[in-house]
């Protein structure tokens, strides 16, 4: 439902308003770097001290927690707002007046489908991730993404 609200934001014209704000941009650039290359450090000592999770791990607030985090991880990144209102809403406006609803109507229904084959991906998964050396490498692999997502947005300043 986040990303659908961001996308629709950057359709609507913030990603457009955003443009004309190179200053913002900047600022929103520098700091989406710090906490990708923030999130990549804890998932590389993540990897470099493997533990396996379970859904009991956390007790009843389990779901709360994931809810929660994954909010935070939404609405507090900077660099989703550079990817689906920024990114998207210029593309999407560059398709005309009708094209960028249908731009929408296709990200929308691709971000739902990615997220709903991540869900029950990770249910597929749950025998692989009870191995430690799983999420060694899957931390290593996400600390490497990060770092490089991180370091990209500072050398396009």
């Amino acid at each position: 439902m986040s990303d659908a609200i961001l996308i629709l934001a950057g359709i609507s014209g913030i990603g457009t308003l955003l443009e004309h704000a190179p200053s913002l941009i900047t600022f929103v650039r520098i700091a989406g770097a710090v906490f990708l290359l923030s999130y990549a450090i804890f998932a590389a000592k993540r990897a470099l001290r493997p533990q396996t999770l379970s859904p009991d791990q956390h007790g009843n607030g389990s779901r709360l927690t994931a809810v929660t985090m994954a909010l935070a991880l939404t609405w507090l990144n900077p660099h989703v707002y550079l990817d689906t209102v920024v990114l998207m809403g210029s593309i999407a406006n560059g398709r005309g007046e009708i094209g960028r609803w249908w731009f929408a109507a296709g990200a929308i229904t691709a971000s739902v489908v990615w997220f709903g084959a991540l869900g029950y991906g990770a249910r597929l998964l749950t025998p692989l991730f009870a191995k430690p050396n799983a999420w060694r490498i899957l931390d290593a692999l996400i600390a490497v993404m990060m770092a490089v997502l991180g370091i990209s947005l500072l050398i396009e300043l």
